[in-house]
């Protein structure tokens, strides 16, 4: 269990409550400071997975802690953003990412319980999906012009880019998941209600 990977993802979740604490220091450079923590935390997610699958330490304990470190990173900064800002227009796409994320992870849960979970695997659009909205959520926070770019209008653009995404890649995962949804089993090529 106490391997580096593994090590990696509970560092994010620790990374945490260090991120909401930052957010709320009434000083000048507290968001560059949340900026770099979020960065931390989005380079150990990919780092993990990486480093699992190289060194053959994937395991069950892995498995089941890197998707909630993500969760919980991304619910908690969506959430610091918009009570930092709270408008119908920043809401509704963290709402979308955020209700998508509790909704695909209730029917992985389903799926698993099922035996049939790779049928929800992570896809190429899921994938694609985190790297825009880890890009929109990071620029969200550090929000300060840079080299004359808007970050934050860029930030804001993406995060919408993100919640469209976030849509498609669960239509994906819930038409590929709709067989069992509906009580149909797949028996010598046909399908067969159950």
């Amino acid at each position: 269990m106490w391997n580096i990977p593994n090590i990696l993802t509970l560092l994010r979740i620790v990374l945490i409550p260090v991120f909401v604490l930052l957010f709320y220091l009434p000083v000048e450079w507290a968001r560059l400071s949340c900026a770099v923590v979020f960065s931390i935390a989005a380079v150990t997610d990919w780092f993990d997975g990486y480093l699992a699958r190289r060194w053959g330490q994937v395991s069950p304990f892995g498995a089941f802690l890197d998707p909630v470190a993500d969760k919980l990173m991304v619910a908690v900064s969506l959430l610091l953003l918009v009570q930092s800002e709270p408008t119908p227009a920043f809401a509704i796409p963290a709402a979308v990412i955020i209700g998508r994320e509790i909704t695909i992870s209730a029917l992985r849960e389903w799926m698993a319980e099922l035996g049939a979970r790779t049928m929800v695997a992570v896809s190429l659009i899921g994938k694609f999906k985190t790297a825009v909205q880890m890009i929109a959520i990071l620029l969200l926070i550090y929000e300060k012009p840079l080299w004359n770019i808007p970050v934050y209008t860029v930030g804001f653009v993406l995060l919408y880019i993100a919640a469209i995404l976030t849509l498609w890649s669960m239509v994906i995962y819930i038409r590929a998941a709709l067989p069992s949804l509906l009580g149909e089993r797949q028996l010598g090529g046909s399908l067969e209600r159950k």
